[in-house]
């Protein structure tokens, strides 16, 4: 892989890492990858939206985060906002990397296997990757004297492969071969070549004063790059719970950024050179965004991996997504023709893997369309146990229990999703049911809160901000009841209770008498 040569500096991605004569620098990740961003773009100015699409894979952030990311990225190489030596800001528009850089090649080879000091051949290993996601996880490298940290640096990855290994989406690599890529200094390319694979996850374990430092990083092994990276610190007597939170955290964290990155290698492929793995991905990228274009298009791709292959289980759970969403939205008059689709598609899903959790999960969801949570609940819990992890089917758990007005319930399992996947695609969601769980128990000022905050989320609809109207009109806020009912008509001039309550069919008639009383006042 290339190195990057500028000053007195080298820009190494292959180990994440800058160095200053010879000696590497402390970087955030997010700094690195804006740096490494620049560099490998110098020919031309890099736009704020590309900035954000690859350092917050398109999350919403302020010019404030973006400013703070440019700022550390200069003082690390010794350049600042007023000289602008090596890094030119573009006033409106984006950054420039100015400075004079040399490219540097590294002979190709393959990380050692078998034991230390051998070298696998380029020439045996497999021409392609799999379209199917794998990964690797590497035991982690201890940096700490305490005797705990040794024992976690194998512990903890052989529990993540065992938890990786229930995700149907992924292939897993086995501890035994894992294992015998124990080596300080991990070489992600040449690994991922010799195993064939798309994805190392490793680790570090450090002793702080008192405590046990860990961070993971997932690493895309075709470029090197850090896809994500997390930190996790507790004291030693505290670990026991520190391990299960790791698995946790990360498996939800595989489940949202490894199908990113997979869509984002995918559009940079040829539309038609793409396969049913890459189509599909692309169509997740499209179901999460909630609006009528975003699901057909999505759609499209969904029955473009269909007709690929026809036996691909979660190519069919995402045509019952889109159904669903169609339904759930009314985007059309034929929500029933929608609702039945969701059915046929989820059943076609569990039929090719019934061990599937995202099938399961379309088969439960497609129940909330008739009314029936409880048979929902059946299917999201089966996905549940199937990944304990699966932060869609515990939100999907809290919806279903918010439905049938089992409000202590729906916050239990909500706030588990959030733990899980606090940047998920359905934060606005997961927000919004607890906005109405609040409100089935009275508490209206915590309903007030929480559903301001599901209409502000990234991707939330116009069923969402009239969550945020009711629970400001119980409130009695009607300054903000009247902001959100504004909102409501400027996305959905046709707006109305029927539309809320055949996408919120509260069993309770009580609750169905005081949304109703709630949301009527403000035109709806």
């Amino acid at each position: 892989m290339v190195e990057y040569l500028f000053e007195n500096f080298v820009l190494d991605p292959k180990r994440f890492e800058l160095r200053e004569a010879g000696v590497p620098l402390p970087l955030e990740p997010q700094v690195f990858r804006l740096l490494d961003l620049l560099v490998r773009n110098r020919d031309r100015m890099v736009s704020k939206d590309e900035i954000v699409a690859e350092i917050w894979q398109g999350r919403i952030v302020s010019d404030a985060s973006i400013s703070s990311r440019v700022r550390s990225a200069r003082a690390a190489i010794g350049d600042d906002g007023s000289t602008q030596a090596m890094i030119r800001t573009v006033h409106g528009q984006g950054f420039r990397f100015i400075a004079e850089v040399c490219e540097q090649g590294e002979p190709a080879r393959v990380a050692a296997a078998a034991a230390p000091g051998a070298l696998i051949e380029p020439d045996a290993v497999a021409p392609a990757l799999p379209a199917k996601p794998s990964i690797v996880v590497l035991p982690f490298r201890d940096f700490g004297t305490l005797t705990t940290a040794g024992i976690l640096a194998d512990a903890i990855p052989h529990e993540l492969i065992q938890a990786l290994s229930r995700l149907r989406w992924l292939s897993v690599i086995a501890r035994g071969t894992a294992f015998r890529f124990r080596t300080p200094d991990p070489d992600i390319v040449a690994i991922g070549a010799a195993l064939h694979v798309h994805y190392v996850l490793e680790g570090t374990i450090e002793a702080r004063g008192e405590n046990l430092e860990i961070t993971v990083e997932l690493s895309d092994s075709g470029t090197g790059e850090v896809v994500w990276a997390d930190c996790f610190v507790a004291s030693p007597d505290a670990i026991h719970a520190l391990r299960a939170d790791i698995v946790a955290r990360v498996v939800s964290s595989l489940e949202v950024y490894i199908p990113l990155n997979e869509a984002r290698i995918a559009r940079l492929g040829v539309s038609e050179n793409l396969d049913a793995w890459s189509n599909y991905h692309l169509g997740l990228q499209h179901m999460y965004r909630f609006t009528r274009t975003d699901n057909a298009r999505a759609t499209a791709y969904f029955e473009t991996a269909v007709a690929q292959d026809p036996r691909f289980a979660r190519a069919h759970a995402g045509l019952s997504f889109t159904s669903f969403q169609s339904a759930f939205m009314k985007y059309d008059a034929g929500s029933g023709q929608a609702a039945l689709a969701a059915r046929r598609f989820a059943e076609r899903s569990i039929e090719l893997d019934p061990l599937d959790p995202f099938a399961n999960f379309t088969m439960g969801r497609s129940f909330w369309l008739q009314g029936d949570p409880d048979r929902s609940i059946q299917w999201l819990d089966r996905a549940i146990l199937l990944s304990p992890n699966y932060a869609h089917g515990h939100y999907s758990h809290a919806f279903s229990d918010m439905i049938a007005c089992r409000a202590a319930s729906s916050l239990g399992s909500v706030e588990t999703a959030f733990t899980l996947s606090p940047l998920d695609p359905f934060v606005y969601g997961m927000f919004g049911t607890r906005s109405l769980a609040y409100m089935m128990l009275g508490d209206y000022a915590n309903a007030a809160i929480w559903g301001e905050k599901a209409a502000r989320a990234p991707g939330a609809h116009f069923l969402i901000s009239m969550i945020a109207v009711i629970g400001h009109a119980l409130e009695g806020n009607r300054e903000r009841a009247h902001y959100w009912a504004a909102d409501v008509k400027a996305r959905r001039p046709d707006a109305n209770q029927r539309h809320f309550f055949a996408s919120f069919a509260f069993h309770d008639p009580l609750i169905l008498s005081r949304v109703a009383g709630a949301l009527a006042p403000y035109g709806f």
